[in-house]
């Protein structure tokens, strides 16, 4: 299942989207992520009928991701997303 989380307005689309089918819940996004946007919960509230933790975007953040993940944005001289590149299974992608 894909949970996004995040906005849109007149400047583009701010959403960060988890793929729970493929996150375990290691909570490697967390560790890497400066602005804290993640957390790891032991009930999927997008998926009452899937058993596991899983990674979510934290309430207070899904509004602000414009401007949480900014710093991380990536451009040609920056590396990749730290919490994408730190997902090992693939779970995590960014819509900017």
């Amino acid at each position: 299942m894909l949970a996004n989380y995040g906005y849109k307005d007149g400047s583009g689309d701010y959403f960060i989207t988890i793929n729970t089918d493929l996150c375990n819940g290691c909570g490697e996004c967390v560790a890497v992520c400066p602005a804290n946007i993640f957390i790891v919960v032991d009930e999927d509230p997008n998926d009452p009928m899937r058993d596991g933790p899983v990674a979510i975007v934290a309430e207070e953040k899904k509004k602000k991701l414009k401007y949480e993940c900014n710093p991380c944005k990536p451009t040609q001289n920056r590396p990749p997303l730290p919490c994408v590149e730190a997902c090992k299974t693939g779970a995590i992608s960014h819509s900017w």
